[in-house]
């Protein structure tokens, strides 16, 4: 009664943050690039000992403009640290990743996690507004990178390991192993937000629940995590990043789960150690260099990053194991995701639109618990 009483607590208190988050926190915009993210339950538990889960996931994530919007968005200019104020046109990003995402049971309690991404990122864009072109329209450029995103470490533990509940605490570190000084078409070293990486190392606490409704048929889920990154060499740092979930795995037949989850993540504007400039406006004569607001190099609020994100994500699960029994099939499954945004805050800039996630799940019993 106790442990239903603390999940019945903590989805409550997940519901009213959830609602509640956009009354008191206002959003800058969205730049550069995201990822699609869902609840993979096989990733956020606690395997027991001995026992390594393996998931290979594959997520496409495109971001476009929305509706009655124009993209016009400040420049991050690294190399010489100036903050450009509607510097440039946002058109388009798409950034496919896949994950190999390990997790061992050190005991039935404890368990150590490891992700390891490898990404493709392309992003199109006019740069230069007031500099190029005839009349400072601008000139179009293109960014494309892959290579290995920023290495996750995580130390879990179940708190709460029962035969209906389950309550996971982790406490994960980003290590800066992603690319932070990939070129565009143009050979100028790209802007933070769209590297692969984010340059410098980053802590995330995390949260897992889950309780069975009915046993064996219907079961909820919740997590929450936040994300806080260290300043850069380059003088940038990422914005801090909340994420809440909450969903229902049903289970159809021992081999088919289908699973629905409501996904928010909330985006702080980034921040960069810079000077402040603001461009010509477009209509006006190229050539124009951006005119010099306040030359301190300062911390500045990057006024185009952040965003507030809500979306519904379907799908469904395949235990191979269960359809049909081998030795390539046992303790496998393949899972299928669709994250559909249904609101989103994006402040004159590219949002994250209907993404993909493609996966599966194989675990093997690496040494016998004694």
């Amino acid at each position: 009664m106790v442990a239903k009483r603390f999940i019945l607590g903590f989805i409550l208190s997940l519901t009213v943050v959830v609602f509640s988050w956009p009354v008191a926190q206002q959003a800058q915009a969205s730049c550069g690039a995201v990822t699609c993210f869902v609840v993979i339950g096989s990733q956020q538990q606690v395997p027991q000992a001995g026992l390594l889960t393996v998931n290979a996931i594959y997520n496409y994530t495109p971001m476009r403009l929305l509706d009655g919007t124009n993209g016009v968005i400040a420049a991050v200019d690294q190399a010489d640290r100036a903050l450009i104020l509607d510097h440039h046109q946002e058109t388009r990003t798409i950034t496919q990743q896949s994950t190999l995402d390990l997790n061992y049971g050190l005991t039935d309690r404890f368990g150590l996690q490891l992700t390891l991404p490898y990404m493709w990122r392309t992003h199109k864009h006019i740069d230069g507004l007031g500099e190029g072109g005839v009349a400072g329209e601008g000139e179009a450029a293109n960014f494309s990178a892959n290579g290995i995103g920023d290495t996750r470490v995580a130390l879990k533990y179940n708190v709460l390991p029962t035969l209906r509940s389950m309550v996971v605490l982790g406490f994960g570190v980003y290590l800066p192993t992603g690319n932070t000084h990939a070129h565009d078409s143009a050979e100028k070293v790209m802007e933070s937000p769209a590297q692969l990486g984010r340059g410098q190392v980053g802590l995330n606490p995390t949260i897992y629940q889950t309780y069975e409704l009915i046993p064996h048929r219907l079961n909820q889920f919740a997590s929450a995590s936040y994300r806080h990154t260290f300043r850069n060499n380059d003088g940038y740092r990422f914005g801090d990043e909340y994420m809440l979930n909450a969903g229902l795995n049903l289970v159809a037949t021992p081999w088919l789960i289908f699973t629905g989850q409501v996904n928010y993540r909330y985006l702080v504007h980034d921040n960069f150690s810079s000077s402040l400039l603001q461009s010509a406006l477009p209509g006006t004569p190229g050539g124009l260099e951006p005119t010099v607001i306040d030359p301190l190099i300062k911390n500045r609020a990057v006024p185009n990053t952040g965003s507030t994100y809500y979306a519904f994500s379907p799908g469904f699960q395949v235990g191979l194991g269960q359809l049909v029994e081998s030795s390539w099939t046992n303790m496998t499954s393949l899972y299928f995701y669709a994250q559909i945004p249904f609101e989103r805050d994006s402040n004159n800039n590219l949002a994250q639109g209907t993404s993909y996630i493609f996966g599966l799940t194989r675990s093997f019993q690496v040494t016998n618990p004694s």
